[in-house]
């Protein structure tokens, strides 16, 4: 048994690590890929909740505040909550050394070494234990559906292409997705796939299991599904059909279908909202523009076009009523396994505060998510394919109007707003994050200031 020091969980006042770990974790969290504060160093670090979840893990929620330069308007850089769950141990086996975090010099952990337990393949089993048995672990509580069993002794195994959060699979037949940026409230990610199995909607996996704490305050920390191992991801389908000449028109028109029976499906599960004026939503695109053009100089040229593509909206048809959706919609967030269409991760912008994630907002929203990634895809090899995304654009809407009875197409102005609030969405995104994708949606953004864009 490794050497470990038993910890109970702590209670709703804040505790300060042991400036050793405290130390470790600050150097060590702007390096994980989830980390969202990359650009604003971490100034003070404090641990919200400990819990020992098993011999040799400890589940750890930590706020980091950041130094950096102040938003617009004065207000300084706001914190975040991360869940980690860290390994201890006296030593770390080879096969660790990407996982390793350092070693405690001081406290109740002095002299173990600490790492990210979700790449420790026994860790991993374990907690795939405590889903498959519900229970409680101090403030932390697992939960499961009686009626979808899940077997043991499944092999874990983490993916490395997650970003915002991480995902192990076991055995190829369930995915658990652990959430590393905490807000109060239950994450969309296991409200709108539980509220679609209820609907009978077989577009989206069900949640198997999940769990939840409920210190420093409620919070949905992660969920177990159904993992489909023969199916592949929209972006790379669409990549494929670039490389060989591929028109993709029949797959995104059954991606439109698929769209449009996930939106109908939301909107039986969840109350509506009657259509109002676009006022509200053109001042708020407006808002987000403004702020983009203050981080990134490219983008001022063409404000006056893209302000104008807003005020558009107002005086127009409102369009659909407002409703829960998908809300961070593109071919990443998609499965074909066979000829079906799965849509994953409604988790939302993890940017964006959950009450906003959670709140009802119009379909188009996703639509125009969608019809911005196509363009993304055609841009990706030279030279550019744009009759290639105009006519996914076309197959798609025409697939959602065909399930949903209204066209996306025939409200011209609000599409167009909603692509342009998203283009600029991506050029914040991209300026931050990959600085050479930037040309791609600065390119929409030519477009879309230009009337009629």
């Amino acid at each position: 048994m490794p050497k470990t020091a038993p910890l109970r969980p702590s209670g709703p006042a804040v505790d300060r690590p042991p400036a050793t770990l405290a130390g470790l974790l600050r150097e060590w969290l702007p390096g994980q890929r989830w980390f969202a504060g990359k650009d604003r160093p971490v100034a003070d670090l404090d641990v919200l909740s400990t819990t020992e979840l098993f011999p040799g893990c400890l589940h750890l929620l930590v706020h980091a505040s950041h130094t950096g330069v102040p938003a617009p308007g004065g207000t300084p850089p706001p914190g975040d909550c991360y869940q980690l769950l860290l390994g201890v141990r006296e030593h770390v086996s080879p096969r660790l050394a990407r996982a390793f975090v350092g070693r405690v010099e001081e406290g109740p952990l002095a002299g173990l070494a600490v790492y990210d337990a979700l790449q420790d393949p026994r860790s991993a089993e374990l907690l795939l234990e405590r889903l498959r048995h519900p229970g409680t672990a101090g403030p932390l509580r697992f939960e499961a559906d009686p009626s979808m069993p899940v077997p043991g002794g499944l092999a874990p195994r983490l993916l490395d292409a997650e970003q915002s959060n991480s995902s192990l699979v076991y055995g190829d037949r369930f995915i658990l997705k652990v959430f590393r940026r905490i807000q109060p409230g239950v994450n969309p990610d296991l409200e709108l796939p539980g509220a679609l199995a209820a609907q009978g909607c077989t577009r989206v996996p069900a949640p198997v299991a999940w769990f939840r704490t409920a210190q420093p305050w409620a919070a949905t920390l992660g969920v177990l599904q159904p993992f489909l191992p023969d199916a592949s991801d929209g972006w790379a389908l669409a990549l494929r059909a670039l490389a060989v000449g591929d028109q993709f028109t029949t797959e995104a028109h059954e991606l439109g279908q698929a769209t449009a029976d996930v939106h109908l499906a939301l909107a039986a599960a969840f109350p509506s909202e009657s259509a109002t004026g676009n006022e509200h939503t053109a001042a708020a695109m407006t808002e987000r523009l403004e702020a983009a053009a203050h981080s990134v100089a490219a983008l001022r040229p063409s404000v006056p076009g893209l302000r104008a593509a807003f005020g558009a909206l107002v005086g127009r048809d409102a369009g659909p009523p407002a409703q829960r959706i998908h809300g961070d919609l593109h071919l990443g967030q998609v499965l074909r396994a066979g000829r079906d269409w799965f849509v994953i991760d409604f988790e939302g912008e993890p940017s964006k505060p959950l009450a906003e994630r959670r709140s009802a907002q119009s379909p188009v929203r996703d639509i125009a998510g969608m019809l911005r990634s196509f363009d993304y895809a055609a841009r990706q090899r030279r030279p550019w394919r744009p009759e290639w995304a105009r006519r996914c654009r076309e197959a798609y809407c025409a697939g959602y109007a065909a399930r949903a009875g209204w066209d996306p197409r025939t409200k011209h102005a609000l599409l167009r707003a909603y692509e342009t609030d998203r283009a600029v969405y991506e050029v914040l995104y991209e300026a931050r994050h990959r600085p050479d994708w930037l040309p791609v949606p600065m390119a929409a953004i030519e477009r879309l200031a230009v009337r009629g864009g």
